[in-house]
């Protein structure tokens, strides 16, 4: 055995041996410390890249709980303001019943149940006005984006459509577009029976004809069938007046280059030509993505006087309470359907949060399989480093005694 003391190869070998050992711990250390196994690229280069990719999906989701969590509040704000307009209602064809009573019912009665009457009208139109989420409108007509139609004469946000009912009973039909920004290809196809519609009809009962037609041909086109709502009142002169809001912007036309001609609504329109305003109040992003099948739109047509066809009922005309309680009853019976349809969106609200919750409790187990340390086999690995880094360390201070042995050839 040689003696040489320019190269002691032992004490190398421990101090290389104790080197790695040391690093080791220290990322064991790390990943005790800071409960990940993930803390930089280097760690798991793959196993960063996917980890990332579910932690922003789980973001994504968290934040998409939240917002349905709104459009519940929405809704329950709407139908809270719709249950109260109901109990006018009620409270007005209760008047109108009374005072059909002839037999015992002055004018003086009669004018001041009208009076009534006018100030529950009065109140409707307040309720409609003001009913919002923040400053989103919810009754006035305009929740849900604006609409636009394609060609000659486009129907602008918040302009009206005028048709004669006598127009609409021999049906016809229009395609739409585009929903929400998505161009349909061939459009969908909205057809409106004939005879779905009589010249006596009221502007309620003609525009749940034709949104029931639009959402059967939405739904069939793979659309929800709410992205699209329709409100009408009828006017003195028995016209038809009918507003639309929608989800982003909708394209219509009769497939002659004039809007909604084949069903009778003419283009008695204002502003200007395919303007937009307002915002995508209706829509709600339900998912981490940016895609149709992750948002859930909602339309909420407009609640006053004039679309429930009350404004200009009277109860001391010979037959006016008659006429007020077939009127009341109608709208009745149309508030009624949208509290039944924000029910059921608020229902599938809540089924989509809980089917977020399940998503993001799935996804973060899956990340945290990925990045997150287990600590009990990180704590084997930690003490055994600890054992080795003694032992490494004892070992290199034998090894550099090893060499004093050639101090006892030069005595």
């Amino acid at each position: 055995m040689g003696l040489r003391i320019n190269q002691n190869i032992a004490a190398q070998n421990a101090y290389r041996n104790l080197s790695v050992t040391d690093s080791q711990m220290s990322k064991s250390l790390e990943k005790l410390s800071s409960g990940f196994r993930i803390n930089r690229a280097a760690d798991d280069a793959a196993g960063l890249s996917i980890s990332e990719g579910l932690r922003s999906q789980t973001g994504g989701l968290k934040v998409a709980v939240r917002n349905t969590q709104d459009g519940v509040s929405v809704a329950q704000t709407a139908e809270g303001s719709l249950n109260e307009v109901t109990s006018i209602l009620q409270r007005m064809r209760d008047l109108s019943v009374q005072t059909s009573n002839s037999g015992s019912m002055d004018a003086d009665a009669k004018g001041a149940a009208d009076k009534e009457m006018q100030q529950l009208n009065q109140e409707l139109d307040r309720i409609g006005s003001t009913t919002s989420f923040g400053k989103a409108k919810l009754l006035d007509g305009s929740f849900g984006a604006t609409a636009k139609t394609t060609g000659s004469t486009p129907i602008t946000a918040g302009a009206n459509m005028t048709a004669a009912a006598t127009a609409l009973a021999a049906g016809g039909s229009f395609t739409i577009d585009s929903v929400d920004g998505q161009t349909v290809s061939g459009g969908v196809s909205v057809s409106i029976p004939a005879g779905a519609v009589s010249a006596t009809s009221s502007g309620q009962d003609i525009a749940k004809v034709v949104n029931d037609a639009i959402s059967t041909a939405l739904k069939g086109k793979g659309f929800q069938g709410n992205e699209v709502s329709m409100s009408a009142s009828t006017a003195s002169n028995g016209d038809v007046t009918f507003s639309m809001s929608g989800v982003g912007s909708f394209g219509m036309t009769d497939g002659t280059n004039t809007p909604l001609g084949a069903v009778g609504m003419s283009a008695a329109l204002t502003g200007a030509a395919n303007s937009v305003s307002g915002g995508n109040t209706g829509r709600f992003q339900v998912g981490a993505n940016a895609n149709a099948n992750e948002r859930i739109g909602v339309a909420i047509g407009a609640v006053n006087s004039n679309t429930l066809g009350t404004a200009n009922l009277s109860l001391t005309s010979s037959n006016g309470p008659a006429d007020a309680i077939t009127a009341i009853d109608k709208a009745i019976k149309s508030v009624s359907d949208t509290r039944a349809n924000l029910g059921a969106v608020q229902n599938r609200f809540e089924h989509t949060i809980n089917n977020l919750n399940v998503a993001v409790e799935n996804l973060s187990a899956s990340e945290s399989r990925i990045r997150d340390t287990d600590m009990a086999q990180e704590m084997v690995s930690f003490t055994r480093n600890q054992i080795l880094t003694q032992a490494g360390t004892s070992m290199l201070s034998q090894a550099n005694q090893s060499a004093q042995g050639v101090l006892s050839l030069l005595r």
